[in-house]
């Protein structure tokens, strides 16, 4: 059907919906007839169909209205809520790069602090720029995002040099670990060489029984400038570092204490360690050392460093000079016919204690020269006549143990 046909068709259907009508009032035994036309009664309808769509478009649109301005603030929430999540994962970020810097500020005093005690020296410059890598770290964190439509895309870019300032300090740290490992195995190989030399001349490893060292002191925790847990407390690397410091010095100390210096001038033997014919009665008895003859007043010097602990007399040995080396090593020198030493005073290798003489039960000038370890004489030549290598492996170790005095 043509539109003109169907509009006309519509329109006539709509025509006829109204007739004319009379309405009969009466009123107080008056009528009245009132005529209401089919015309009128479409404007009527037209005006009431009229209002009716614009009520209901304007309902239709508040409907959609708040439909949009729901859908927004859902919108604005959800975003909201990412943009809390992208700040706490920043946030969360930077307090780790805050806590591994302190760990490395931490670990690179603790390494700066055990070259100094026990090298007497600095670290090299590569290990201060592992520890140094980290300690710009808190002025690099990115602040907190804006809550705004764009804050998402600001936080991820932000999160990204966050993100490579963690690699950078975690290269650190790796680098930090890589040094422990080495100081630790250079460590062990230093006790190790030690330990050999004093087994080269028949000394035991500790010096002492073999069990648990004997130790002790007042409890001084390590002062930490970092607000996380020691390092040590949860890096097993750094306590075996510490260890094997410990057994390094031990063994070096040790070795330092061994008496290799020459005691006297010349070193002319006239009696061995061991059982002999003794010369005033000429029965069998133990001689505690050897015997060197030499010029009277000679002087005569202490084989190791370490602190005079008696000057006088004693019965049979006339005068003597005693000096304790530590580790339970303490060499004697008597039948001297003066001092030059006092009893508390430090002495090094060489160092001139006293002279030479025939004091006590002597038949001439001499020095009696004997060495005790834990009270007990040994055999002082397997000590004075050490290999060259004991003694070069002595040397550097003395080297370094009086570097770590120095440094303390």
């Amino acid at each position: 059907m043509p539109a003109h046909d169907r509009w006309g068709f519509a329109s006539g259907r709509w025509n006829n919906l109204f007739r004319d009508h009379e309405l009969i009032v009466r009123t107080d035994g008056h009528v009245r007839f009132l005529r209401l036309s089919a015309n009128v009664q479409r404007k009527a309808a037209f005006v009431a169909v009229c209002s009716l769509s614009a009520w209901l478009a304007s309902t239709a649109a508040l409907v959609g209205w708040q439909a949009w301005t729901s859908y927004q603030n859902r919108d604005m929430q959800a975003r909201t809520l990412a943009v809390e999540k992208a700040e706490a994962r920043v946030a969360a970020e930077r307090r780790s790069v805050e806590q591994i810097a302190d760990n490395l500020d931490d670990r690179q005093d603790q390494l700066e602090t055990l070259f100094k005690l026990h090298f007497g020296d600095e670290p090299n410059p590569d290990a201060q720029k592992a520890g140094q890598a980290g300690t710009g770290q808190a002025e690099a964190a990115p602040q907190a995002p804006a809550a705004d439509a764009q804050t998402m895309e600001t936080a991820a870019v932000e999160a990204a040099p966050q993100m490579s300032q963690v690699a950078r300090l975690q290269q650190s740290s790796l680098r930090q670990e890589q040094l422990v490992r080495a100081l630790t195995e250079a460590a062990g190989q230093r006790a190790s060489r030690a330990e050999a030399a004093l087994l080269a001349i028949g000394l035991k490893a500790n010096g002492r029984p073999q069990g648990r060292l004997a130790q002790g002191g007042p409890f001084l925790p390590w002062r930490s400038k970092a607000k996380a847990p020691p390092v040590e407390a949860e890096d097993p690397a750094m306590r075996q570092l510490i260890v094997a410091l410990e057994r390094m010095e031990q063994m070096e100390s040790l070795l330092v204490a061994v008496p290799s210096g020459r005691p006297a001038d010349g070193m002319e033997l006239t009696s061995s360690f061991g059982y002999r014919y003794d010369p005033f009665n000429g029965q069998r008895a133990m001689h505690a050392g050897i015997d060197f003859r030499g010029p009277h007043g000679s002087p005569i010097r202490a084989a190791a460093a370490g602190r005079v602990s008696f000057v006088g007399v004693k019965n049979g040995y006339g005068n003597v000079v005693e000096i304790d080396h530590g580790h339970g090593i303490e060499t004697r020198y008597a039948h001297l016919s003066g001092f030059n030493a006092r009893v508390g005073q430090t002495v090094h290798m060489g160092d001139m204690v006293a002279r030479m003489g025939s004091t006590g039960r002597s038949t001439g000038t001499h020095l009696h020269f004997e060495v005790r370890v834990d009270g007990a004489a040994v055999n002082p030549r397997r000590f004075l006549e050490a290999n060259r290598d004991v003694l070069e492996v002595k040397a550097d170790a003395r080297s370094r143990v009086l570097g770590r005095v120095a440094a303390g």
